[in-house]
């Protein structure tokens, strides 16, 4: 049975506030428990990878990580933070269900290789670890709005986590059981999605602090500049239902097939090409499909805070303009450093429990790699 312990995120309070407020009072936040821990899954040489065209298969790699660790906790009964990053998945996880963590993102991390022979570090470091180093790791939940709440992470915690687990740690080698991986969910069926007006573009943004006390105050100065530079969370968010499209693309289809199965299924392939193809003329006019299309909106994650801002928006160049002007003079202050890559699209994949309810959620990321360009050109700065 779970204890109190297990059940720390689940009962946070989901405040529903705007998120510079939130941000900005650490009184909202809260210690994680020591016996939890932090697991990460990363794709090495990502950057290189996307270089070279594979992109979409590193977005997908990714959400397979994060559709993992969940299908675990839910299995468990266990609400858990976890935090998509475009080339990767961090989450939190308490020790009754750590095991089968690791266990399913060893199998997550075989089958990558096998099908896309690209190398996922995985592993985990105790939260208690994190306090001894004397490294911030506070939590609070955000209300996004009635159908979406996120954790909210202040601390380099999660990150220095991952920086351990992908370069320094020894991979923790678990012999996976003979149980197939779980990758129920996990949708990828859309096409990319143009911004909701013509002359926009998408922006992948990432935002760090450069002192990490400081951190609560600055970055709600800078989710108030984007709020006012580019409007509301719901006005500036590069998903809209009437610029989505079903694709049925075989190439994109045997990819998401070899993720979440691991090898070639016929049945899976003629299912998911006929929806593809079909979809819009016979699904998408469906009432439930209709409603589904407007909670789908709604549960898109286009905002991730786990000790960094991580922002996928649209809008136009002037608007971008105006931004980078003013986190240039942040950077040039010393206050922070941030990266930035620019596309013409978004692309977005799915975690869907069941189409009828809010169970489901939808992962942002920008065209051609960009969150993991925006992390590239923060790298190249001091």
């Amino acid at each position: 049975m779970a204890n109190n312990s297990t059940r720390f995120y689940e009962n946070l309070p989901a405040l529903n506030i705007p998120v510079s407020t939130l941000v900005g009072d650490i009184g909202h936040f809260h210690r994680v428990p020591d016996s939890w821990h932090i697991v990460a899954a990363d794709i090495k040489n990502s950057t290189k990878a996307i270089a070279k065209g594979q992109h979409n298969s590193v977005n997908l790699i990714a959400t397979g990580a994060v559709i993992a660790i969940i299908n675990i906790a839910y299995k468990a009964k266990i609400n858990i933070p976890f935090f998509f990053g475009g080339d990767g998945a961090i989450a939190l996880v308490p020790q009754e269900i750590l095991h089968e963590t690791l266990n399913a993102l060893q199998k997550h991390k075989k089958n990558t290789l096998k099908n896309f022979k690209l190398e996922l570090k995985t592993g985990s470091l105790p939260v208690k670890t994190i306090y001894q180093e004397k490294i911030q790791l506070k939590i609070a939940k955000l209300k996004v709005n009635d159908d979406l709440n996120i954790p909210v992470v202040l601390g380099d915690a999660l990150h220095y986590a991952e920086d351990l687990i992908k370069n320094t740690l020894p991979q923790q080698e678990i012999i996976p059981d003979h149980k197939p991986l779980d990758l129920e969910g996990m949708e990828c069926k859309w096409d990319k999605i143009k911004p909701h007006k013509n002359g926009q573009e998408v922006v992948s943004l990432i935002v760090i602090s450069k002192d990490d006390t400081k951190s609560s105050k600055i970055f709600a100065e800078v989710l108030k500049a984007i709020d006012d530079i580019y409007g509301s969370p719901s006005r500036r968010k590069p998903i809209t239902a009437r610029r989505l499209k079903l694709k049925a693309n075989l190439r994109k289809i045997n990819a998401e097939m070899k993720a979440k199965l691991g090898k070639f299924n016929l049945p899976y392939l003629l299912k998911s090409w006929m929806i593809g193809q079909y979809g819009k003329h016979i699904w998408l006019k469906k009432d439930n499909s209709k409603i589904y299309l407007k909670k789908l909106v709604a549960l898109t994650d286009t905002l991730t805070i786990d000790g960094r801002i991580n922002t996928v928006i649209s809008g136009t160049p002037q608007q971008r303009d105006a931004l980078t002007g003013y986190l240039d003079n942040l950077e040039n202050s010393g206050k922070i450093a941030y990266g930035i890559h620019v596309s013409e699209e978004s692309i977005m994949s799915c975690y869907v429990r069941d189409i009828n309810t809010h169970e489901h959620i939808h992962f942002v990321d920008g065209g051609n790699g960009g969150y993991t360009k925006a992390a590239k050109s923060l790298k190249r700065k001091p």
